[in-house]
Formats: C-alpha cells, structure tokens, sequence
C-alpha cells in the first residue's frame, strides 16, 4: 500500500532526537575556572608579597656577590701594579750583586798603595784614574738606587751588618762598630750584601783580671 508524504513527516518528526555529542565537552564556566586556579594556588603558588619578599633577597645577594667581585679586582689590580713596580725597581739586582766586586778592588788596590808612593807623578796619575772609576760606578750604582754601607761609628744593626769579630773597647759604646771589613750594600730598601764589622764590646773593669776564671776548675788559681 502506498504511503502519503505526510506519513512520512509525521515518522521523522517521532524519531527520538540524538543528545549533544560525548566528545565535545561544553565550554568551563567562570565559577569552574576560577575553582581550579584557586586550587592551584593552594597547591604551591607563591602570593604576591612572598614572591616580592623573595625576589628582594635575591637582589641583595646578588649585590653582595658584585660587591664582592669588585673588591678583589680592585686588590688584584692594585697587588699587580705593586709587583709591576717593585719588579721594575729591583731589576737590576742580580747585576748589581755580581759588580759588587769590582769596587771592592778598586778600594783595595788604593789602599794597598804606600802613601809615600803618592807622591810620584806618575803613580798619582793612575791613583786619580782608579778614584775616578771608583766614583763613576758609585754614582752609576746610585742612580739605580744602590747605595753602600760603610758603618764605622754606628750602632751595630743585624738588619744590614754581619759582625766577624768583637773587640774590647774603652772609648767606643758596646755594639759599635769600629772597623768595615768589607763594605756592604743596599738597593733601595733590600739588602744586597751585609757589611762585615768589628764590633766593640765592654772592657772589664779594674781587677777583672783576677777574678778566677769561671771555666776552670773550682779551686785552681789561673792567674799565676
């Protein structure tokens, strides 16, 4: 049996009508999304004046860390212009210390001269010639600031001297000295070489002599 048209609308209008598709979920609502980032704050997320707190710390340990930094480049700086010009006054030490000699025998071979061999023309001439050598590398020396030690009449220093020898003396103070084996010397502040000296010390006093003598044996007269 044929069907009318309108049989046929009125069975599509009684289908049941399908339901909004599981797969497409429908948009959050504000409430929803406003519900999960307060969860998410709850589980670990810094409120603002924490992270202000910790930001601030943050910057003054990085400033220490640069003020810090700064300090040893300026002392690095600094200790190497020191070295720069303590390596530049210095230098000429190790030369110096080598032709230290040479005045040594200079001196020596004027004081080996007799003084009645000065008189001689012709020995005065090579008697100036040696003092003039003698003065032109001492000022050659001090212009490098190398200057020598010729302590006669000083105080005895450990610093700059070397003592060979003690002598008695009446008219000198103990710890002077009174005679320059070798005159010693210094570069600027450093010490080249020390100057060998005789040092005075304390005469004894009158009946000294006969005073027994601690190192022998007890009992036994050592003055006869």
């Amino acid at each position: 049996m044929n069907r009318h048209p309108t049989d046929e609308t009125r069975d599509e209008a009684q289908k049941p009508q399908a339901g909004p598709d599981s797969s497409n979920p429908s948009p959050e609502s504000g409430a929803e999304a406003k519900a999960k980032a307060d969860a998410a704050d709850e589980k670990g997320a810094s409120t603002p004046p924490d992270r202000i707190g910790a930001l601030e710390a943050e910057i003054e340990t990085l400033r220490d860390q640069a003020m810090r930094a700064r300090a040893e480049v300026e002392n690095i700086l600094r200790r190497t212009a020191r070295e720069k010009q303590e390596t530049s006054a210095y230098a000429v030490s190790g030369l110096a210390r080598d032709l230290l000699s040479v005045p040594d025998n200079l001196r020596r071979a004027l004081e080996a001269l007799p003084a009645e061999a000065r008189q001689d023309k012709l020995i005065k001439t090579f008697v100036d010639g040696v003092e003039m050598t003698e003065r032109e590398l001492l000022n050659a020396f001090e212009r490098h600031g190398i200057r020598r030690i010729e302590p006669r009449g000083e105080k005895f220093d450990h610093n700059f001297h070397q003592a060979m020898a003690e002598v008695e003396s009446h008219s000198q103070a103990p710890g002077t000295v009174v005679d320059v084996y070798q005159a010693g010397y210094v570069i600027r502040d450093r010490l080249l070489r020390p100057a060998m000296v005789t040092v005075a010390k304390a005469a004894p006093g009158p009946g000294a002599d006969s005073a027994p003598d601690p190192s022998s044996p007890k009992g036994v007269d050592t003055t006869a």
